[in-house]
């Protein structure tokens, strides 16, 4: 068993230990607000434009594009080339926050033939460039503090790509947070859009509007639908890259805050046990002086008693 002075020093050093873990459940906590916040303020932006390009193709039927799947040359395809774009952290000590990103990650290249991967945060880069898989080494990307211009660089880096029909289809993997507590990896098809999913949506708010009378009214576009859809194809690539960058970090931040309240309950246990034991060794030691006394008085009692004893059969 360790000694009173060992069990002192575990004391001060896990008491030292909660400090941090205290400290970053709470700087976790601001960012986890920080984020929420960050979000509802650009969700409406972006939504407006999903509507847009849902009204676009609702009054033009025959429209087809490069962003969308309704082109015949893409259901030819036999072989997709695929951009994985891997949302992980910079850092650890959040839970299984990264393991699950990087495991749906590797359950997804398990069934691709041909794809690149974009890593955005260190920790899915290390892990990826240490198995040797196809990772896009001039894509450097943190996750941490997502902003606007980060997403649209890595819209424009994207879509460059795709225009330039290098790749025929990007995916996110992602986190998103349930609640404050929970959260789910999700993998969307970044481009091409689907144009069913659009058609679908509009067609059903139309549908409730107007109880269940759909009328198409005529739309005229300047200077071209293709030109106005590009434009808004690239804001709305943008919007759902900064969403689910902000949404990765929330969930990860959400998982750190957890993890630390963890730490911090198991080190409040481990103070309990500690201290439990100190107080025992200490009420062992204490009552191990007060039995040396006690015994060092009878010892002396004794021996007075037989000097005592000594003197009086001198004295007689």
């Amino acid at each position: 068993m360790a000694n009173a002075h060992e069990i002192l020093g575990r004391i001060k050093s896990i008491r030292d230990t909660m400090k941090i873990t205290k400290a970053m459940y709470m700087v976790s906590s601001m960012k986890v607000q920080k984020a929420k916040r960050k979000l509802a303020e650009t969700l409406p932006y972006f939504t407006s434009l999903q509507e847009q390009i849902a009204d676009v193709l609702l009054h033009f039927p025959e429209f087809t594009h490069l962003f969308f799947d309704n082109r015949p040359e893409d259901a030819l395809e036999t072989v997709k080339r695929r951009i994985y774009v891997v949302i992980t952290g910079d850092k650890g000590m959040a839970g299984p926050y990264n393991l699950n990103v990087i495991k749906e990650a590797r359950a997804q290249f398990a069934t691709a033939q041909d794809y690149k991967i974009y890593a955005v945060g260190e920790t899915g880069r290390h892990v990826f460039t240490a198995e040797k898989l196809p990772v896009e080494k001039d894509f450097r990307m943190s996750s941490n503090n997502p902003s606007i211009y980060r997403a649209r660089v890595m819209a424009e880096t994207l879509i460059e790509r795709y225009q330039a029909e290098e790749v025929d289809e990007i995916y996110v993997i992602y986190t998103r947070m349930r609640n404050s507590i929970s959260s789910e990896v999700r993998v969307e098809r970044l481009l091409p859009f689907k144009t069913s999913r659009y058609l679908k949506k509009q067609l059903a708010e139309e549908a409730e509007a107007s109880a269940g009378v759909v009328s198409v009214a005529e739309m005229e576009i300047l200077p071209s639908p293709e030109e106005v859809m590009e434009s808004l194809v690239r804001n709305t690539v943008t919007g759902f890259l900064y969403g689910a960058m902000v949404e990765s970090q929330a969930s990860e931040e959400s998982a750190r805050m957890m993890s630390m309240k963890t730490a911090t309950d198991n080190a409040d246990a481990m103070l309990a046990e500690l201290s439990r034991t100190y107080n025992q060794i200490r009420q062992a030691a204490i009552t191990q002086e007060i039995t040396e006394v006690v015994g060092g008085a009878k010892a002396l009692q004794k021996k007075k008693l037989k000097k005592r004893a000594k003197a009086a059969e001198s004295a007689g």
